[in-house]
């Protein structure tokens, strides 16, 4: 497999996962938003600025 198609398929991965966690989040409570907030930090680069568009900035 090449490395694209390595890129493409964690990209996807990762979007598929956001996803999860964004439909978890509307019925989580304070203890579960930070697990899910921690997350989030494990899996994306970007997670400074993926916190705050959901909310969960501390």
């Amino acid at each position: 497999m090449s490395e694209r198609s390595r890129e493409l398929r964690r990209r996807r991965k990762r979007a598929e996962k956001m996803a999860h966690y964004r439909r978890r989040l509307t019925k989580a409570n304070a203890t579960e938003k930070a697990a899910i907030a921690g997350k989030i930090r494990k899996i994306t680069t970007g997670a400074n600025d993926a916190l705050r568009s959901l909310g969960l900035q501390e």
